[in-house]
């Protein structure tokens, strides 16, 4: 039984993608459509193994450190390789605020999509705090949020693509089983 138009074009959406839904999504979906979970958010003050227990803990890249409720730095798996494993420290005395990265550039939770992976990108940040008008913190996006988000409008492409796609295209047999 032939397939009829409608259903023709429809069967070809759902194996390929197009690029518009990627566009559209890049232009017009905002970090508040990426997010998944709340921040990890911490005083300043807080000692800094309780600070990295509660990463391992809740399986987190970094801790949004608050002053007085505001957003007043940031604290990655990378400020823990370069800032404290660099140099003995006592984690029970070492407050969150004496190592943790201040001021980090934020975005709030109506930026586009396109516009937070351009920042991350161009800046090689892996995070970027969210904050209201108030700057109080209300998520987290990092890059692995992005991407696993843009993947998902190409799941079934890129699942099946061959191990090394340039390759396949000078491969004149097939290969294996």
């Amino acid at each position: 039984m032939p397939f009829d138009d409608d259903e023709a074009s429809r069967v070809e959406e759902e194996e390929s993608p197009g690029s518009s839904d990627l566009e559209s999504a890049l232009i017009n979906d905002t970090l508040a459509d990426v997010t998944t979970q709340p921040p990890l958010v911490l005083d300043a003050a807080t000692p800094l193994a309780e600070a990295i227990g509660k990463m391992q803990h809740d399986r987190r890249g970094c801790v949004l450190a608050v002053e007085a409720g505001k957003l007043a730095g940031v604290f990655t798996e990378r400020d823990v390789l370069m800032k404290v494993a660099a140099r003995p420290m006592d984690l029970h005395s070492t407050r969150l605020a004496d190592v943790m990265t201040r001021n980090p550039v934020t975005l709030p939770a109506d930026s586009s999509v396109a516009y937070a992976l351009n920042l991350m990108v161009v800046e090689g940040f892996r995070h970027i705090p969210m904050v209201d008008d108030n700057e109080h913190p209300v998520a987290v996006i990092s890059m692995r949020n992005l991407i696993e988000y843009l993947g998902s409008f190409y799941s079934r492409d890129v699942l099946t693509l061959p191990p090394e796609p340039r390759r396949h295209a000078r491969i004149k047999s097939r290969e294996g089983a």
